[in-house]
């Protein structure tokens, strides 16, 4: 048996996990050498004990390395090893990286260079709209987006990323044939197309309770950092945080409305540290390392003259609108775009992050002097 393969037959074992793993191979001298360690050989190794020798020795000799190779093979995913050329290397940095990845599309060298978004799955339009925006400015900026294809803020990161043509990776809380949300099959299929599926669950492994926050270590392992933009503060996205943290990885966060529980998540990152995320500009400079100061400016440059195109149409309405005044009271706004005052509300705190327009007092607001550098949105309907 090759290394490759005890590391297969390993991860297939319930009851040990890559820290007892390790321990293991260093006692016994290789993950093959585990495999054919007697029972009170692996009892004697700390951390193990007679329970856990037990169960290694009983479920050994049922599993196959080739067989398991095989099936995953039928579903057009291969194993990746830590033996393997293309096994992750941020993952090798991490107290307890997989023993055993199950991919579908492609790891590149480049996806090194990858930033985790991550949040609720009950995201309100406005946290939709900002992982919508960020995900494509960093992925157009150079990074791999990285998530978890949960229902919500994973799920329109995932796509913003495809849209801006980039590169995304989805962290499965579950086996690769045991595929959830069962919704997000076709947008899966486009990410193995531009990107990959990676799961280190052995096949057959359902989703739950227990998988979930188990995963999150790989989403934010192998990324340089997390941006957090809607959670509550006991959510899977806190975990993934709290996992980036005690990795060395960097800990963003988009503030919300003071009133919305997915707010209280990103507020006490930032409380406690956290950066605080408005757009690209934000990112960049958590990455000074990887981004110049020329180069940020670039980058930055670069996205203010795509925003325009961007716009949503509600959006488009309310530049219009301004594009003659100097500054508009929100009754005013109202009646000259016929959104709703809830729907303005929500417009102009997207806006505002997006730095298109600043708030005056008086409930009264007016387009950034640079937004009057840009062309004249279009009018609806005109191409």
């Amino acid at each position: 048996m090759t290394a490759r393969e005890a590391y297969i037959v390993l991860n297939q074992i319930e009851g040990i996990g890559p820290v007892r793993v390790r321990a293991l191979c260093e006692a016994r001298g290789s993950p093959e050498a585990v495999l054919s360690s007697s029972p009170a050989e692996l009892a004697a190794v700390r951390g193990v004990g007679p329970k856990v020798a037990e169960a290694i020795v009983s479920q050994r000799g049922a599993l196959d390395a080739g067989r398991e190779e095989a099936a995953a093979a039928k579903l057009g995913a291969r194993l990746v090893t830590p033996v393997d050329a293309d096994y992750p290397e941020p993952l090798k940095t991490i107290y307890d990286p997989p023993l055993c990845l199950y991919v579908r599309g492609t790891l590149e060298k480049k996806d090194a260079q990858a930033l985790a978004i991550v949040g609720t799955r009950r995201a309100s339009h406005y946290g939709m709209a900002q992982a919508d925006r960020l995900a494509y400015q960093v992925s157009k900026a150079g990074f791999a987006v990285v998530s978890g294809l949960a229902r919500g803020i994973d799920t329109v990161a995932h796509k913003a990323a495809l849209k801006a043509g980039g590169r995304t990776l989805a962290v499965l809380g579950g086996a690769m044939d045991k595929l959830y949300p069962p919704e997000n099959r076709e947008l899966a299929e486009e990410i193995v197309a531009h990107g990959a599926l990676i799961s280190e669950f052995s096949l057959g492994r359902e989703p739950d309770r227990t998988t979930f926050p188990y995963r999150n270590r790989i989403v934010s392992g192998l990324s340089k950092g997390v941006l957090v933009v809607e959670a509550g503060v006991d959510s899977g996205a806190m975990n993934t945080a709290e996992q980036a943290l005690e990795q060395g990885r960097s800990v963003m966060a988009v503030p919300g409305r003071v009133d919305m529980e997915g707010a209280r998540g990103p507020h006490r990152l930032i409380q406690n540290g956290a950066r605080l995320v408005e757009d690209l500009s934000d990112i960049l400079k958590e990455f000074e390392f990887l981004f110049p100061p020329a180069e940020q400016a670039r980058l930055v440059r670069q996205q203010d003259a795509r925003q325009r195109l961007t716009l949503l149409p509600a959006e488009q309405s309310v530049v219009r609108a301004l594009w003659t005044e100097p500054e508009l009271d929100f009754d005013v706004l109202i009646r000259k775009t016929g959104l709703s005052s809830a729907q303005l509300m929500t417009l102009a705190m997207q806006l505002e992050m997006k730095r298109i327009i600043r708030r005056l007092p008086g409930r009264r607001v007016a387009l950034m002097d640079e937004i009057r550098q840009w062309d004249l949105p279009p009018a609806e309907g005109t191409p």
